[in-house]
């Protein structure tokens, strides 16, 4: 199998379904976004190891939903389906976390230990993955568990980078305001 084609040279590529959109096209800016979210999650993944807990069901999870953004219209093959209970599971995971952390009442600035930052930068681009999906969701069918489980993942980093610096022996680097 031939990696490159040469069909997208032009600024347009396939939906799963075929049919051809601009690179630029929002949908495309969807699932490219929750790609880049996944590539961030492996740095993340080697980083942390055994301290990701969750990470494959997560990345799978993004691929499949990102399959589901690459379709316009319905599917007339078999398309992955998601995890429904996963958002429940990090909802469990951030609950156990937060049980041991220091209860915060400040924004906190990235940057602890590395592994701390990088769920940081996943976080960051977490959020920007759901933004894309609302402002598609607001122009095409969007499945509404799409943008949920980004918001839910995003808390999720956001407790995990808390939990990695405070297992680290780092403290929350608080961020203080001049005023």
């Amino acid at each position: 199998m031939k990696i490159y084609t040469k069909t997208g040279d032009g600024g347009q590529t396939s939906l799963l379904n075929g049919t051809r959109v601009s690179k630029a096209e929002l949908r495309l800016e969807a699932y490219g976004t929750l790609d880049e979210l996944n590539s961030h999650l492996g740095v993340l993944a080697a980083q942390a190891n055994a301290h990701f807990p969750l990470s494959e069901a997560i990345q799978s999870q993004l691929f499949a939903m990102g399959s589901h953004l690459a379709l316009e219209g319905q599917a007339e093959f078999p398309m992955p389906k998601w995890d429904e209970e996963l958002a429940g599971r990090l909802e469990q995971q951030i609950d156990s976390w937060n049980e041991q952390l220091p209860e915060l009442k400040n924004f906190v600035l990235p940057g602890g230990c590395t592994s701390s930052a990088q769920c940081h930068v996943a976080r960051t681009v977490c959020r920007r993955a759901e933004r894309v999906v609302v402002a598609l969701s607001e122009t095409a069918e969007v499945n509404g568990a799409i943008p949920a489980f980004l918001n839910r993942l995003s808390d999720y980093l956001f407790v995990m980078a808390r939990w990695m610096d405070f297992s680290a022996g780092a403290e929350d680097r608080i961020w203080t305001p001049k005023y």
